[in-house]
Parts: structure tokens; C-alpha cells; sequence
């Protein structure tokens, strides 16, 4: 589980996230969606504990990322936008390096079989510098997953894969959470997130536009008429921006007048 109350984040005079609430439950998969500079990523920086918030908590299972750290960060995987990775490895070698780390039971067989999902057998001796961006993502989720974690939480997930890779990727999403686990993700693609998510936090300049599963959204919009099972999440995305851009010209103006 993870419970994200009251959450805000500033930098200098900079709000980059303004009171923002979310209980994602186990058996889910939840998406927080925006465009660049939404807060999505400084969100997923407070859940792992890499920027401490200004106020309000953040928890992974029941714990405080920041009060308890060591037992938060045992609880979850964590899948980056740009894998940073140890280069003078081999991916064998990091994964082992990470079994160890989580004590994963039989870890070499679960390393040989993630390398073979991902057909990356014949590289696993390969210093990992040598990888391609989307060779090192396919890493980066192997590591994520390999120990298992109930909760994932994941920002950019498809950068660099190719089509069979990201369409793996959604199913091991999916079927994590129907396992019981929790899984969290951003993504700039709206198909992705129209696929696999359960529920949604449409962000827009650290504020909360929108929440709930897309039929929510679509009622929260006027959208539900289109389409043969609705209108699509694009249009239901740029509807919530287009009302935020109207709110905030009428603001001004009042504030003029």
C-alpha cells in the first residue's frame, strides 16, 4: 500500500506540489498523469525516498519514507526513468548483487529466468555499459522485480523499449497487481495509463485536476457520451486542462476588475 497525505514540496518560492492526498491499495494499479513540470516525478522522488517533503507523509506499507527509511525502501521496487546503472558490471553480476541485497531465495534461477524474458541471455556476461538505453531499462525493471517487492512504483517505464518489450512490461504491471501487489506509475503515454490503471490522478502544476477510475473522470468532465465506451483519456486529459486554463483566466480577470 501506499498513503501519500497532505503531501507538498517546494523549492525556494517554487511550489512544485500543493496538498496532494492518495491511498493507492494493494491489487492496483494507479497512474499519476501530467504534463512536464506536473509534479509527477518530484511525487515519485518523495516516495523513495530521494527529496524529503516540505510537509505532510509519505508511506510504502505502512511505513515513513523518511522515519523509517531502511524498512520502506525494503517494501518496494523502484523502476527510474534513466537507469543508473553500475557499468563495470555484468547484468549477471548486478542482479546477483541485488538477490543478495533482498535475499532472494534461489536467486540465480529467478535471474536466468528474467533474462530469458526479456531475451537477454546471451548478454548476461556483458559489462552493462556496453547495453543499449532499452537493453539497461529491461535491467532496471528485472532488478525492480526480482525480489518480488509488494509495491513497485515505477516513472517512465517505456522510455527506449521496443514494441514486444513495452507490451511484456504492461503484462507484468497488470499481473502484479492482480497478484495482490501494488503497483504506481507515471507515463506521459495515455494509452498506457488507459490500459493498465486502475485509478488516475490527473496533475497540472503540482495541483490535483482530477482522481478516480476513468469512468470518474469522465463523469467529472461531461465526457461519458463519446465513443462507443466513452470518451477516450486524451480527450478526458485535455478537457481537465482546458477547464484549469479557464478557471485561471477567470481568476485574473476578477482579480483585475
Amino acid at each position: 500500500m501506499i498513503e501519500v497525505s497532505h503531501y507538498s514540496k517546494r523549492y525556494g518560492t517554487h511550489l512544485a506540489v500543493a496538498d496532494l492526498s492518495f491511498t493507492v491499495r494493494p491489487g492496483a494499479v494507479f497512474g499519476l498523469l501530467g504534463s512536464n513540470g506536473a509534479g509527477k516525478t518530484t511525487t515519485i522522488r518523495a516516495l523513495v525516498g530521494l527529496t524529503r517533503p516540505t510537509s505532510g507523509t509519505v508511506r510504502v506499507q505502512g511505513f515513513d519514507v523518511w522515519r523509517e527509511p531502511v524498512r520502506a525502501k525494503a517494501a518496494f521496487g523502484y523502476i527510474p526513468d534513466r537507469p543508473y546503472l553500475y557499468g563495470k558490471l555484468t547484468a549477471r553480476e548486478l542482479l546477483r548483487f541485488v538477490g543478495d541485497l533482498y535475499r532472494v531465495p534461489d536467486a540465480a534461477s529467478g535471474i536466468d529466468r528474467w533474462l530469458e524474458f526479456f531475451r537477454l541471455t546471451d548478454f548476461g556476461n556483458e559489462l552493462l555499459e556496453t547495453y543499449s538505453h532499452g537493453m539497461r531499462q529491461k535491467v532496471a525493471i528485472v532488478a525492480a522485480l526480482l525480489p518480488d517487492p509488494p509495491v513497485l512504483i515505477v516513472d517512465e517505464p517505456m522510455v527506449g523499449l521496443d514494441p514486444h518489450a513495452a507490451r511484456q512490461v504492461r503484462e507484468l504491471f497488470r499481473g502484479h497487481a492482480d497478484r495482490g501487489r501494488t503497483v504506481l506509475l507515471t507515463t506521459h503515454s495515455l494509452p498506457l495509463a488507459e490500459a493498465v490503471c486502475d485509478r488516475l490522478v490527473v496533475l497540472d502544476r503540482g495541483r490535483v485536476l482530477g482522481e478516480g477510475t476513468l469512468d470518474d473522470l469522465r463523469a467529472q468532465t461531461g465526457t461519458e457520451a463519446g465513443g462507443v465506451h466513452g470518451d477516450s483519456l486524451e480527450r478526458i486529459f485535455f478537457r481537465l486542462l482546458e477547464e484549469e486554463q479557464a478557471e485561471a483566466t477567470r481568476a485574473r480577470e476578477g482579480a483585475a476588475g
